[in-house]
């Protein structure tokens, strides 16, 4: 950064060095996970946790982002983002970073957490250190449980390197001697059965503790010799292959898109290779077999000391019974209006209401729908259904109304990543008990969050509706924190209304009174909203913005932020992942404070406030601040005009601004410092706060 401030302030807003390259700030989200399992005010095992899902993130970091870079590496090898680098750079910038992150996952696993779960008697043990008894009921679990199901593959011209499966556990055995034909085999790749877990509990008849591990690695470390029974091992390494996972279908050259979707899901398995994993003691000949054999670079080897798939030992989290490591059991609060015996519609008819997950249930929103199927009164229900699991009680409830024999009309996004087969089995299971299902528009995810139920009442018909920031998902509900809105109002039912006519027919909305949607109008109203407090700043006037999401990533969107900032316009961001905007240059960002806060929850709540001088705003929303959500998926932003909810909510955005436990700060350099609380300050976690009661 320049020192000189009028300098930087004469640089146009759209210079790259304004602009934090998004890949790299995705990198650095995984860190502050990563910073969790090292984290010792966290209990050990949901420490284990968080290592495990910074090891996933990173999993699906590569599938998506870097193949998404490379493919655009090999085309058109030219800058895409704001920051100007070429794909190339980016992708040179990321193997620097990401070496230095897994390099901190395998010493965070095997200096920290290791040790530590040893001293509660939770061990992984090494071959080692097997005992007698613990010998020979692993070369038992060998011969009974995995010789069966194994194909060691010894290659040679008729024998060629297998397909090697996504992310699957792998080994390759250089070998000496000759095979049972008399030729030399030099090498051999031997496949772990998937249908086998990662890690092994030791019984104990096998001498062993309550908590005894073993790896299945080192199960077939062990006796990969029988494998090979004529020829001797010099080696045994795993590997495991990461692929391109993002599908590919032309929606414009589909007839079917349920179908085309459906076809190419197996090839996710086998897409382009992006990254090898290899043990930390390959030898370099064999890093180099590989990699040729999956036409990578230097730059795409992660040798890693310890498992090649980390991620495995989430298991432990059900397998080992220690409530005192794991975080307290948390029951989310029922609001009794809103409980089994209370008139749901009653309520939402005298008033809006507002849940904030996990902090108050979910199951009001289960209820809404299943007492929509039973009630004689309603007529149509419609919902939108973008990641709602496998075994879901909305779906349920969506099946019996449609049986009842009420219009439901459900559009199910069937591109929702790596929840695309969930969906097409949830479609066909709509489908088949009478109801409507559509796939959106074509060109565009439809990730808004909203349900529409008519209601015959004495006065007429009556919409119902909720507004969501996150999906109709029961699991993601106890995990993410997310807001949830009921209403009756007559004008966002008619919007919601609109929405689905539009989502179903495809003709064109004749206006919306209070929602903004996307495509079409949310990312003019956010810059005219931002331009709006840049104005009332240069005014005299009293402006700030506060800003919560998941991303920031649009350009125009950080030009009009840094353009308020030069106004006077104080603005405070809660951005929990990518945030490309740069804070705290001069000229340009002072007045800018970006936070990220991460704690036990995924924060996932979407929320827009404008001081609007007197006339506060405040919006809850689907969409982040990204160019997919403004310009490609359905989205929608909606008004908390309940001056007790607004209230809440601003609150609750204070307690996140205020937090000094689990709140990360940006620098003008891209990465974060962990907040801590100053001088006499007390420690404040807004998540643990809000488990005490609402904000």
């Amino acid at each position: 950064m320049s020192a000189n401030p009028e300098a930087v302030a004469e640089r146009p807003l759209d210079a790259p060095d304004l602009f934090i390259n998004r890949e790299l700030s995705l990198l650095e989200f995984n860190d502050r996970v990563l910073e969790q399992a090292r984290d010792t005010r966290v209990p050990l095992l949901e420490r284990l946790k968080f290592l495990c899902i910074s090891s996933t993130n990173l999993d699906e970091f590569f599938e998506v982002r870097v193949a998404g870079l490379k493919q655009k590496a090999e085309l058109v090898n030219s800058p895409t983002e704001a920051d100007n680098r070429t794909p190339t750079e980016a992708l040179r910038a990321i193997s620097a970073r990401a070496h230095e992150l897994v390099a901190k996952q395998y010493s965070t696993l095997n200096d920290e957490l290791i040790p530590a779960l040893q001293d509660e008697g939770i061990r992984f043990l090494r071959r080692s250190e097997w005992n007698p008894e613990q010998r020979a009921w692993l070369a038992q679990f060998f011969e009974e449980e995995l010789l069966p199901v194994i194909s060691p593959l010894g290659l040679d011209p008729a024998h060629p390197f297998p397909r090697i499966l996504n992310k699957s556990l792998n080994f390759i055995v250089s070998l000496d001697g000759t095979d049972a034909f008399g030729r030399k085999i030099d090498y051999a790749v031997v496949q772990a059965p998937r249908a086998l877990p990662r890690v092994i509990q030791l019984p104990s008849e096998a001498g062993s503790g309550d908590h005894d591990f073993v790896f299945l690695s080192s199960i077939i470390h062990q006796h990969v010799g029988d494998l090979f029974p004529s020829m001797g091992t010099r080696g045994c390494y795993q590997f495991r292959v990461t692929r391109n996972s993002d599908l590919f279908v032309d929606e414009e050259e589909v007839d079917d898109l349920l179908r085309a979707v459906e076809g190419e899901l197996p090839s996710r398995r086998y897409g382009d290779c992006v990254r090898l994993e290899v043990a930390h003691n390959c030898p370099d000949s064999l890093c180099k077999y590989l990699l040729d054999r999956f036409l990578l670079s230097k730059e795409d080897l992660f040798q890693v000391d310890g498992p090649v798939n980390v991620n495995r030992l989430m298991s432990l989290l059900d397998t080992v019974d220690r409530p005192d490591l794991k975080y307290p059991a948390f029951s989310p609060r029922l609001p009794s209006e809103l409980g089994p015996s209370g008139d749901l519609f009653a309520e939402i008819r005298a008033s809006d209401v507002l849940l904030h997950h996990p902090f108050d249930s979910f199951l009001p929103v289960i209820d809404f729908v299943r007492r929509a199927a039973s009630d004689s009164r309603v007529l149509a229900i419609k919902q939108t259904l973008y990641r709602t699991g496998p075994d879901s009680a909305v779906v349920d409830a969506l099946v019996e109304a449609a049986r009842a024999g009420k219009e439901v009309t459900v559009v199910v996004e069937l591109r929702a990543r790596f929840d695309e087969a969930d969906n097409i089995e949830l479609a066909n299971r709509l489908q088949a008990a009478g109801a409507h299902v559509v796939y959106g528009v074509v060109g565009y995810k439809t990730h808004a969050k909203m349900t529409l139920i008519v209601r015959r009442e004495t006065d007429g018909l009556h919409n119902y509706v909720h507004l969501g920031t996150g999906n109709y998902h029961p699991k993601t509900a106890r995990l993410y924190t997310d807001y949830g809105l009921f209403s009756c109002d007559d004008d966002l039912g008619n919007d919601v209304h609109e929405m689905f006519l539009q989502l179903t027919s495809l003709g064109k909305v004749s206006g919306l009174e209070r929602l903004l949607d996307a495509p079409f109008r949310l990312h003019k109203a956010i810059i005219e909203k931002i331009d709006r407090e840049a104005a009332n700043a240069r005014a005299g006037k009293p402006a700030h913005i506060i800003a919560k999401m998941n991303s920031l990533v649009e350009p125009q969107s950080i030009r009009a932020l840094y353009a308020a900032s030069q106004a006077g316009v104080t603005i405070d961001l809660i951005v929990r992942g990518i945030c490309c905007l740069r804070p705290g240059v001069a000229g340009v960002s002072e007045n800018i404070h970006v936070r990220s806060v991460v704690g036990r929850f995924l924060e996932h709540t979407r929320v827009f406030y404008f001081a609007n001088d007197d006339a506060p705003e405040l919006y809850l929303a689907s969409a982040d601040w990204m160019d997919r959500n403004f310009f490609r998926r359905v989205e929608t932003c909606f008004p908390v005009t309940s001056p007790a909810l607004y209230d809440r909510v601003q609150r609750e955005l204070a307690l996140y601004l205020a937090d000094n436990s689990q709140a990360w700060l940006l620098g003008n350099d891209g990465r974060y410092t962990r907040a801590e609380p100053v001088g006499d300050e007390a420690p404040l976690a807004a998540q643990k706060r809000l488990m005490e009661g609402p904000g």
